[in-house]
C-alpha cells in the first residue's frame, strides 16, 4: 500500500509543478517516499492539498504527509540536495483518525518543544545544524546527568578517564574506524600538514592508556568510563533535535579483562544497565537484542572467525543465565564484535536502543595489547565494550518525551521557585529566603519582576518547576512557606526548616 501511495505522490506532483528532475520512489512497511528536484518551493502548508488529490485519484488509500526534508539525492553525498516527502497510507478513515491522535499526543511530548519551553538547548545558523547548544538551565540537566551516571558505575568498578577531541589518522587506521566510517569523519589538518581526526569514538583512545604501562593477569579487569563529545558526519537530512547531531555527548566505558572473566564482566554490566534505568524509572517495557554478524557478509567485519564465535556462545548463555530472552537479531553486529542492545519502547511505542554490551576480542589484538599471565607469557585481553547512558542528546530525547518535560527533582534545573504576594512587603524575605535554600545546595529561582502574582504562577507551572514558594505577611512574619507541587493546586504551608528538610529528602530519591 505503501509503495502505491508513493507512486500516487509523484502523480500528484508533476501534475502540479513544472521541470521536475532526479526524481526517485522507495517504500518499507511503515512509510513511504518521494524525492524529488524542482525550483519551486514546497512545504507543510500544501500537505492537505497533497493528501486530498491523493485521495481523489484513490478512495481506497488515506495518506497522511508526516515530513519533509532536504536530503542527498539516493544518500549519496556526492549527488544534489534534492526535496524529499514522506508519508503514511491508511486503508481506512477509522486508521488515519487514529493515527492523528498520536500525531497530536507526539506534538505534546516533541523534545524540541519542550527543549524551547523549559529553555533547556538551541541551535544556531551561525554555528551549524546539529550542534547543539545548551542553556544554562539544559546544562544543569546535562551535568546531573552525568553525576547520576558516574555515581552508579563507581559502583560496578569504573574509573573516570579523559581524553583529548583530536587523535591522529593512525589511532583509527589501526582500530579500522578510518576504514569503516570514512564518509563519516571529521579530518583535521594542522598548520604543518599533520592530519587529525574529531574522535568519532572513545575506545581506541582508552585502549592507549591501557597501553601506557604493564599489565599483570592480576590487574584484570581494568574498568574506564568517560563522558565526552563525539563528532560524527551524518548525513544532512537525517540531523534533527537532538536525536541526530554532528556533536554528540557520549557517556560510554571499557573494561579490558581475561577470557575466563568475560562472563562476569558481561554480567556485571548487564546489572548495572537494569540498576540505572530502574532508577531513573524507565527499566519497564523493554526487551533485549543478541545482535549478530551477517554470515553471508564477513567483509563488513573485523577479526576471525573463532573469536566471533566464541563470543556470540558467551553471550548466548549469558542471555540464557540471566533470563533476558533475548531475540538473535542478524547483521546488527558492532564492527568488531557482537553485542547485547537493551531495546525500550518510549511513551509513544516507539523502539529506541539507548544501553548496549559489545564484546571485542579484534581492536587489542590490533593495538597488540597484552597482559603478563601467571605463566610469564603475553597474552591479549578482551575487551568490553558499554553504554549505559549512550549518549547525552538520545537520552535527553526519551526522558524528555517519556515525562513530558516534567524531570524528577533531582533532574529539574530548578528546584524551587519563589514568587511574591507584593514585591514592597515580602522582597526582603524572599532574598532570605533564595539565599538559604542556595546554602542548602538547593536550586532555587526569585522572580522579583514586574509581572501579576498570577502570571508568574502561570509561568511557573509552564516551567514545570516542582515547587513553587507563594510568599505573602503570614509566611513573612512566621518563619513559612506555603508551596505547591507541579500538577497540584493545593498549598501547603511548612516551617522553612521542615521544608528544607522534605526537599533534602525528596533529592535522594531516584
Amino acid at each position: 500500500m505503501n509503495q502505491e501511495a508513493s507512486e500516487l505522490l509523484k502523480r500528484v506532483i508533476q501534475e502540479q509543478y513544472q521541470n521536475i528532475r532526479l526524481d526517485s520512489l522507495s517504500s518499507n512497511d511503515d512509510e513511504f517516499y518521494y524525492e524529488f528536484k524542482i525550483d519551486d518551493v514546497v512545504s507543510e502548508n500544501d500537505f492537505s492539498d497533497l493528501e486530498n488529490k491523493i485521495h481523489k485519484l484513490n478512495k481506497n488509500i488515506y495518506v497522511k504527509l508526516i515530513r519533509i526534508s532536504g536530503v542527498y539525492y539516493n544518500g549519496d553525498v556526492k549527488r544534489e540536495m534534492v526535496t524529499r516527502i514522506s508519508g503514511k497510507a491508511f486503508r481506512s478513515l477509522e486508521d488515519l483518525t487514529v493515527y492523528n491522535a498520536f500525531l497530536e499526543e507526539a506534538k505534546k511530548r516533541d523534545h524540541r518543544k519542550i527543549g524551547k519551553d523549559l529553555d533547556l538547548f538551541c541551535f544556531s545558523d551561525y554555528i551549524g545544524p546539529g550542534l547543539p547548544l545548551y542553556t544554562p538551565r539544559g546544562t544543569i540537566v546535562k551535568d546531573e546527568l552525568q553525576k547520576e551516571i558516574e555515581r552508579v558505575c563507581r559502583k560496578y568498578g569504573f574509573q573516570k578517564v579523559s581524553c583529548p577531541a583530536l587523535a591522529d589518522i593512525s589511532l583509527f587506521e589501526t582500530s579500522g574506524h578510518a576504514n569503516k566510517f570514512n564518509e563519516e569523519l571529521f579530518r583535521v589538518s594542522s598548520p604543518k600538514g599533520h592530519e587529525f581526526v574529531l574522535k568519532p569514538v572513545q575506545c581506541p583512545h582508552h585502549t592507549q592508556i591501557y597501553a601506557s604501562k604493564l599489565r599483570s593477569y592480576k590487574d584484570l579487569p581494568i574498568r574506564y568510563m568517560e563522558s565526552d563529545k563525539q563528532y560524527r558526519a551524518e548525513l544532512q537530512g537525517a540531523v534533527s533535535g537532538l536525536s541526530r547531531v554532528y556533536a554528540i555527548t557520549v557517556e560510554d566505558g571499557h573494561s579490558f579483562c581475561r577470557v575466563d572473566q568475560v562472563k562476569s564482566e558481561v554480567i556485571n554490566m548487564c546489572n548495572l544497565i537494569k540498576d540505572f534505568y530502574s532508577r531513573m524509572g524507565l527499566w519497564e517495557n523493554n526487551w533485549v537484542s543478541l545482535s549478530v554478524r551477517d554470515k553471508s557478509h564477513p567483509e563488513k567485519y573485523i577479526g576471525n572467525k573463532e573469536d566471533w564465535d566464541l563470543c556470540e556462545q558467551i553471550l548466548q548463555e549469558i542471555s540464557d543465565e540471566l533470563g533476558l530472552n533475548a531475540k538473535r537479531c542478524e547483521g546488527e553486529a558492532a564492527l568488531y564484535g557482537p553485542k547485547l542492545d537493551f531495546m525500550f519502547k518510549d511513551a509513544l511505542g516507539r523502539e529506541i536502543q539507548i544501553p548496549t554490551v559489545q564484546l571485542d576480542f579484534s581492536t587489542p589484538k590490533r593495538f597488540n595489547l597484552f597482559y603478563v599471565d601467571e605463566n610469564g607469557e603475553k597474552v591479549s585481553p578482551v575487551m568490553v565494550h558499554r553504554a549505559v547512558l549512550g549518549s547525552y542528546e538520545r537520552f535527553l530525547v526519551l526522558l524528555l518525551e517519556q515525562f513530558k518535560g516534567v524531570l524528577p527533582l533531582w533532574l529539574s534545573p530548578v528546584q524551587v521557585n519563589i514568587i511574591p504576594v507584593n514585591m514592597k512587603y515580602h522582597d526582603k524575605y524572599c532574598q532570605q529566603l533564595k539565599n538559604l535554600l542556595e546554602e542548602e545546595e538547593i536550586r532555587v529561582e526569585y522572580d522579583n519582576s514586574k509581572e501579576s502574582m498570577n502570571k508568574k504562577l502561570r509561568q511557573s507551572n509552564i516551567m514545570k518547576n516542582p515547587y513553587t514558594l507563594i510568599i505573602g505577611d503570614s509566611e513573612r512574619d512566621n518563619n513559612l512557606v506555603s508551596y505547591r507541587r507541579y500538577g497540584s493546586d493545593e498549598t501547603i504551608s511548612l516551617k522553612v526548616e521542615e521544608f528544607i528538610s522534605q526537599i533534602k529528602k525528596d533529592q535522594k530519591e531516584r
